[in-house]
Formats: structure tokens, C-alpha cells, sequence
């Protein structure tokens, strides 16, 4: 999920305007637009784990801050599908009260960041084709954005994060240990007809992961 939000800025004045910025993921369709990271810890041996405990709601954090936990439909859907290829590859559910040997959690992850650019140079490689100088009487004459016609932006991107842990060990060690991410980013990652194909392909991609080996 992307919002953007552009507000522009002139010394003169204030103008309005929406063009056809020509957009590469324009046609893009469902998940095709969807990125797709995983990592893992890499003195982890996935074959000696056989259980596995997940969290029944999703935290929200937003800007690196917990701001609750939730359960929509959408979350609902993204447990689930984790579930189901814990368990298709071999890994077996049980309470977090059972002792189990991998921990899950779920979370979605949202970031805003705001920042300063040049309208000059960004339209740069679009104008000549959307604002046509002869229609007003200037043949020949290029269009351009003045060097104080600046733009201000806001950003929100979101992502779900999926964490799995190292419950077995901790006892031993004193701590929890990470021993896989996998991240989803993308516009349409909020979406229940994600959730199935999105955590298929991150577990598609992690072929390690598996009590088999």
C-alpha cells in the first residue's frame, strides 16, 4: 500500500494541475506489483524444529512505534496462510503454553516520510509531451518549471512482516533469536486475496524451510 501526497509551492501563486505521468506498475494487476524479501539466520538448522506457536492478532507499527494489536479479516487471512505452510512443511501447531520451538509473529508495518524536491526536475522527461506551447501562441518555445517552483511530499508506505523466532533455545541462551523474515510490500499487500499467495511465494522462496532438512 503507497499513499502519496504532493503539495506545491510558488512564489507567485498557488497552482493546480493533474496530468498523465506515465506509471511503469500502471498495469500491473493483484500481486504482480508485489515485492517479495526474505532473510534468515544462517546458523539456523530448520529440520530440528517441530513445533510452532503464533500470535492470534497483528501488531501495528507505525514510524517504529507498537500502536496495538489488531484482527480484521485481512489479518486473519495472513495468519492463516502462515499456518498452512508452517504445517505443509512439516511443522506441527501447538499453544505458546506447550513449549513450542518456533514463534511467530505478524505484524504490518507502516512508514511516512516527508521531504523537499524541484518540480523542474521532475516533470523533466514528461512536459514536452502533455503541454503543447502552440496551442497558446508560442511556436518553438519550450516549456519550463522556474527554479523556485519547489514541491513538498508525503509518503506512507506499508508492508507485512512476518518474524519467526527461536523459542526452544531461548531458555539456554537468555534470549530470543531470530530465524527468519519475510517481508510483503506493495500496493494491494492489505488484502485478504493477498494473504494466501503472498506468504506462498516468501515460503516458495525459502526452500530451507522445511523439517526435512
Amino acid at each position: 500500500m503507497k499513499r502519496i501526497v504532493i503539495a506545491a509551492l510558488v512564489t507567485t501563486g498557488v497552482l493546480a494541475m493533474t496530468s498523465c505521468r506515465k506509471d511503469p506498475v500502471k498495469n500491473l494487476e493483484g500481486d504482480e506489483g508485489l515485492i517479495y524479501i526474505t532473510k534468515h539466520s544462517d546458523s539456523a538448522n530448520f529440520g530440528t524444529f517441530r513445533t510452532f506457536s503464533i500470535a492470534d492478532s497483528v501488531a501495528v507499527i507505525s514510524n517504529n512505534q507498537l500502536e496495538g494489536k489488531v484482527r480484521t479479516d485481512v489479518d486473519a487471512a495472513y495468519i492463516n496462510a502462515v499456518k498452512d505452510q508452517l504445517v505443509q512443511r512439516g511443522y506441527t501447531q501447538v499453544g505458546r503454553d506447550q513449549d513450542p520451538d518456533l514463534g511467530v509473529n505478524i505484524s504490518r508495518i507502516y512508514n511516512t516520510s516527508t521531504g523537499l524536491f524541484d518540480y523542474g526536475a521532475y516533470w523533466d522527461p514528461y512536459y514536452g509531451s502533455y503541454w503543447d506551447p502552440y496551442y497558446w501562441g508560442y511556436g518553438g518555445y519550450g516549456y519550463y518549471f522556474p527554479s523556485y517552483f519547489v514541491g513538498t511530499y508525503s509518503i506512507t508506505e506499508g508492508a507485512m512482516s512476518i518474524d519467526i523466532f527461536n523459542l526452544r533455545d531461548a531458555k539456554q541462551t537468555n534470549r530470543i533469536s531470530s530465524v527468519w523474515n519475510g517481508l510483503i510490500r506493495g500496493s494491494s499487500v492489505f488484502n485478504v486475496q493477498t494473504a494466501g499467495n503472498g506468504v506462498k511465494a516468501l515460503f516458495d522462496q525459502s526452500t530451507y524451510f522445511s523439517t526435512s532438512n
